[in-house]
């Protein structure tokens, strides 16, 4: 065999370059001639990488303006999202992003990072149980976890994170935005049905709006002025948050209905276990959808079993990562059950919810009238078109997915710096 030419380990950029080299020669098939360049075992042919530290970052930003959902009292004043940061003796990192509730960041410091220090990230199944054993159950910390060691595969091998998972089904996703919600000195009547169409002029064809705050009646004619504004063409829904009571969330169901849309999420509250969804979706005319509060596979598969939702919604931050958002998408299509995924979070959760919609098999075998969809948020978020040093391509209401390696984003650093606490 001849010898190797130029090849130097004395740089991060330079091991960087020989790993990404590496995954292409191991795709070609050529690991056992290769293997032992990057000093990886025979049998697996995979890079040799230590993990060396594992870092956590609260942002956090005041709100120009108050806003929140209709359980929100008072009217949220600042944002905060959860950052995790692999890094590897091989100078790559991986990124995720989580939400700091209910002890998700102590559980990353003191229990999971033990777990990961001089572990290859290669090692993703044997990680990934090592990650749910000693946290009782905690999806908000695994999920965080998991996506970056998901970008951090993905960079070593040069490949997208989807292609990791078998190879994107669509290169496309279609979008569906979350942008009107309730924002402090500005009434409903007028800027619900404004701001749908500035959504429309900016060319996107599906829109969420937040009801539940006031009574029924009232918000019945919001929702009916928003669909006079954006007209019959235009998917519309409505998330709950939780504020309803099971008349009233039938009573609005039915409003909902007739307007022509698609589905109403989680209009009674979340705890215990999504309890009466099973009882409201059998009396509503129009899909139920719920499961953002997830935390993992169990639980789903309670939802499932129960027939509590026509859509269900996990989410990768909160349940456990893009694996397990995976396999309960599997789950729900044996029940005939859609999964549109949750996201509402920053670009490095775009990017993974991304590659996630791409994987997801249209829900039959004919034309594709009902591809899952991206939930992207517009509200206040410094995270969103900020955090990751390329905007993310959306056009005619779709999102292109990611094609760079890992998550298919750079994450600006000063921008971290800047917001975290």
């Amino acid at each position: 065999m001849k010898p190797i030419a130029n090849i130097s380990l004395k740089t991060k950029g330079s091991r960087r370059d020989l790993l990404r080299s590496g995954a292409g020669l191991l795709a070609g098939g050529l690991v056992g001639q290769f293997a032992h360049v990057f000093g990886s075992d025979d049998l697996a042919g995979q890079p040799k990488l230590k993990i060396t530290s594992v870092k956590t970052y609260l942002l956090r930003t005041n709100l120009k303006r108050p806003f929140g959902v209709s359980v929100s009292v008072p009217l949220g004043k600042t944002r905060e999202t959860l950052l995790v940061k692999l890094e590897t003796d091989a100078g790559l990192v991986g990124w995720g992003e989580t939400a700091e509730i209910s002890g998700t960041r102590g559980t990353i410091d003191n229990h999971l990072a033990p777990r990961l220090i001089g572990c290859n990230p290669m090692e993703y199944r044997q990680l990934w149980r090592a990650l749910w054993g000693p946290n009782f159950g905690n999806g908000l910390a695994v999920g965080g976890v998991e996506t970056a060691l998901n970008d951090l595969r993905g960079k070593a091998l040069n490949l997208p994170i989807a292609e990791l998972f078998g190879g994107r089904m669509r290169d496309k996703v279609p979008v569906y935005v979350s942008a009107l919600e309730y924002v402090e000195g500005r009434e409903i009547e007028q800027h619900y049905p404004e701001t749908a169409i500035t959504m429309v002029e900016h060319g996107h064809k599906a829109i969420k709006m937040r009801l539940g705050r006031y009574s029924v009646a009232r918000e019945a004619k919001v929702a009916a002025a928003v669909r006079a504004a954006v007209g019959p063409d235009i998917q519309l829904m409505v998330d709950g948050n939780g504020g309803y009571t099971m008349a009233n969330a039938i009573r609005m169901g039915h409003v909902l209905n007739d307007l022509g849309f698609e589905f109403f999420e989680e209009p009674l509250p979340q705890s215990p276990k999504y309890a009466g969804y099973d009882e409201l979706r059998r009396k509503l005319p129009l899909p139920l959808a719920g499961g953002e509060a997830l935390d993992s596979r169990a639980s789903a598969k309670q939802l499932i079993d129960r027939r509590s939702v026509d859509i269900i919604q996990p989410d990768i931050s909160l349940c456990g990562g893009l694996g397990e958002v995976l396999f309960i998408s599997e789950m729900a299509k044996l029940s005939s059950i859609r999964c549109l995924p949750h996201c509402w979070g920053g670009d490095i959760l775009i990017a993974a919810t991304t590659h996630l919609l791409s994987l997801l098999p249209d829900p039959h075998w004919g034309l594709p009238t009902d591809t899952p969809m991206l939930e992207l948020d517009q509200s206040e978020n410094p995270w969103r078109n900020g955090l990751a040093t390329e905007r993310f391509e959306l056009k005619d209401g779709f999102i292109t997915v990611p094609t760079k390696p890992g998550l298919g984003i750079e994450v600006d650093e000063d921008v971290v710096k800047h917001y975290a606490v």
